[in-house]
């Protein structure tokens, strides 16, 4: 019957065995003492020459560290271990050690241990003959096999891969790996050898050496490598370069990162000298920062900078076609919000001149609510101001080509809003009360005025009567609602810049202006009405319905024929969602007339079980001159992952024009993946062609070994023994 031990005269023992938590644990400070160390066992014995014995199922803890043996042996004359196998140490932090036999030390900074195994973070096995304890910090293996691959005990087959060494010595402190005489090999094969080999185990989150190279082949650059080096630069920045060599190019691509204190930054860019612009250095810049300023501000910064409009989709970093960098200063607490930020444009479109564009805006915004006693409801107070500046000086459309060449707007924009809740029975109201004031300056624009002002009070009132209903396996929610509202004011001559493309949609079905900015604003008496519907169900699905419709008193000249409210009578609106506990969920939201014809449409399905990820949209959106599209918007997308098995994956994408009858793009990918080693392939096809930019096919292949890194991502499957296993 196993026995605890704790005998005062051998309690030295126990504190050895597992000082300093283990072989391989970190430290415990010198002021803190160890904590009470338990040894259990079979049979203990002391014989007559001062030895304990303990045999039979052996097990000793101390704090978080556990070791299982057949035997144990401490002479208290010599101050030697004896240990007889098998022997399991684990440190309770991702570290194992298996052996058969074992000889250490009084204090376990050195030893030898036979037939041994070390097993780091669950990941990486280095087998080795013989395997030796130096000064508590180096453990030199012999003849050792190291590899994160699974292996069986019945099965000769080597594994997938394996690094071979004469000798490998790990660092205990640096948490690194030294190999002398390594031979990498595939299956067993020797593929090449190196006579010295760093690597770091995978305990370390931060080491400085190369990173998982990988190979790129596209039709405009040819096919290349690309080899990234990480750079540690201390324990909060670093560093990574990334040289991309092919018969096409020279790229040296880098990311910095940094944390401090109260903040962190992180750019990266690359600098290419290639055969597609010879003579012409290409290159780009983005970055990132965010720091925590006094008084619970916050300062942001977002930079992004390229040297033409095509680099960024030749190199695939990305595809955005209209830059924005950004200073921002900002505080948000629970009932106020201040904004104050810089915004600079690029447009790499082209047939967009970035000199008559307003590429330089300067936004300040002000938000309050108050709740006062004496009234009730909440008093809401917003002050706003903008502008927005065209690099060109002159005057607008001095061509006569339409375009809009050099005007500077200046706003000011102040609200102020008193809301009210009123309940009878079922019946829920809510007022608004409010007034607004709008002051504008225009500049280089001789057919506006330089400035114009003007007050607009408003009221409004919303009438709601929700309706539930509780079921046995669902609730069903019904919701008439109807608001009648009112702006005063007249319509001020002032340019329409920032409300130019409007979205009416159930998040706006209720408000006093559905223009996305203050620069125009709605005016006169409007009624909205709709109903919404939502089940929600435990059982098998759960929706959600939204329809709705504005009658106004007069038209608004600043909507569009596409935003569903150019005339008195909007288009109506219906939105909606479908989910099924199944995995199913189709989303979907369109505006059409009286006549059932549609202006927008788009629908979004996605599909998700075990194996497989589905999804795919539709967007429809009609010919609008207004928005300067002279041709519909008809285009389909998709998406996949088909999991072929635990380790096999397969992917596709695609985005299909349905207008001009051809795919935008196309891309298709497979992987590999298991404890020991992810392969991807992935071939992508992007259609589209400009002046600036041409049809391109790209195909990458990454390899990359397990068991090097501390978070190798994802969710992989080990393989398993046994004649049984799929």
């Amino acid at each position: 019957m196993a026995r605890a031990f704790r005998p005062s005269g051998y309690a030295a023992l126990l504190v050895l065995l597992l000082t300093a938590t283990g072989l391989w644990a970190q430290e415990a400070p010198e002021t803190k003492a160890p904590p009470p160390a338990v040894l259990i066992a079979d049979d203990i014995q002391v014989t007559r020459d001062r030895v304990l014995i303990a045999s039979g199922n052996v097990e000793a803890f101390q704090g978080t560290t556990r070791l299982t043996a057949g035997e144990i042996r401490y002479d208290q004359n010599t101050g030697a271990l004896s240990i007889t196998g098998p022997i399991t140490i684990e440190d309770g932090n991702g570290t194992t050690i298996l052996a058969n036999q074992a000889e250490l030390s009084r204090d376990l900074q050195n030893g030898l241990l036979t037939g041994a195994r070390l097993v780091l973070n669950d990941q990486l096995q280095l087998a080795a003959v013989q395997m030796n304890r130096v000064g508590g910090r180096y453990t030199q293996l012999y003849k050792t096999a190291v590899t994160s691959c699974r292996i069986c005990e019945d099965d000769p087959t080597p594994p997938l891969w394996q690094i071979r060494a004469k000798r490998v010595v790990h660092d205990r402190e640096e948490r690194q790996l030294y190999f002398d005489e390594a031979q990498f090999r595939i299956k067993g094969t020797p593929v090449f050898y190196l006579p010295r080999l760093r690597l770091p185990d995978p305990t370390l989150k931060r080491a400085t050496g190369f990173l998982i190279p990988s190979v790129k082949s596209t039709s405009q650059l040819g096919t290349g490598i690309k080899v990234p080096y990480f750079i540690r630069l201390g324990d909060h920045r670093d560093l990574t370069l990334t040289p991309y060599l092919s018969g096409n190019t020279r790229t040296l691509e880098f990311r910095y990162r940094q944390a401090f204190t109260r903040g962190r930054i992180a750019f990266e860019g690359a600098i290419t000298d290639d055969d597609l612009e010879p003579g012409n250095g290409r290159g780009y810049l983005f970055g990132i920062g965010q720091f925590a300023l006094k008084r619970d501000f916050v300062l942001q910064f977002d930079i992004e900078v390229t040297s033409d409009d095509a680099y960024l989709k030749d190199y695939g970093f990305s595809d955005k076609d209209r830059l924005d960098s950004e200073l921002r200063v900002s505080r948000t607490k629970r009932d106020e919000y201040i904004r104050l930020s810089y915004i600079n444009f690029k447009s790499l479109r082209d047939g967009e001149d970035n000199d008559t564009l307003p590429t330089d805006v300067i936004d300040a915004l002000y938000e309050r609510r108050l709740f006062p006693r004496a009234i009730g409801g909440e008093f809401r107070l917003t002050a706003a101001a903008h502008t927005h500046f065209r690099h060109s000086s002159v005057d607008v459309d001095a061509n006569g080509d339409g375009i809009v060449d050099g005007r500077d707007v200046f706003r000011v924009n102040v609200d102020a809003e008193w809301l009210r809740n009123l309940q009878w029975g079922g019946l829920q109201v809510q007022t608004t009360l409010g007034v607004s004031a709008d002051a504008f300056r225009v500049n280089q624009d001789s057919t506006f005025d330089d400035s114009d002002s003007g007050i607009a009070p408003k009221a409004a009132v919303t009438l709601r009567y929700p309706l539930v209903h509780y079921g046995k396996n669902a609730s069903n929610l019904i919701e008439p609602v109807v608001q009648f509202g009112w702006v005063g004011g007249d319509g001020l001559a002032v340019p329409n810049e920032e409300s130019t493309r409007v979205e009416f949609d159930e998040g706006n079905l209720l408000s006093l202006s559905r223009f996305p900015a203050p620069d125009v604003r709605e005016r006169g008496w409007a009624v909205a009405y709709g109903a919404s519907w939502a089940r929600y169900g435990a059982d098998t699905w759960s929706a959600n319905l939204t329809m709705g419709q504005v009658l106004r008193e007069d038209a608004q000249a600043d909507f569009t024929e596409t935003s569903g409210l150019a005339t008195t009578t909007s288009d109506f609106l219906l939105a909606g969602q479908l989910k099924f506990n199944g995995g199913l969920a189709v989303s979907g939201r369109t505006l059409f007339d009286e006549n059932f014809d549609v202006s927008k449409a788009e629908v979004r399905g996605d599909w998700s079980n075990q194996r497989l990820d589905l999804g795919g949209s539709y967007i429809w959106i009609s010919d609008d001159a207004a928005e300067d599209r002279l041709s519909p918007i008809s285009e389909f997308t998709f998406d996949g992952a088909y999991r072929i098995d635990r380790f096999w994956t397969a992917s596709l994408d695609w985005r299909y024009d349905l207008e001009e009858g051809r795919a935008a793009t196309a891309g298709a990918g497979l992987s590999y993946s298991n404890e020991c080693v992810t392969i991807a392939m992935s071939v992508n096809r992007r259609y589209t062609s400009s002046t600036s930019v041409e049809p391109s096919t790209s195909l990458g292949l990454t390899v990359s070994l397990r068991g090097f890194s501390a978070d190798t991502g994802g969710t992989t499957h080990t393989r398993s023994c046994g004649k049984q296993a799929k």
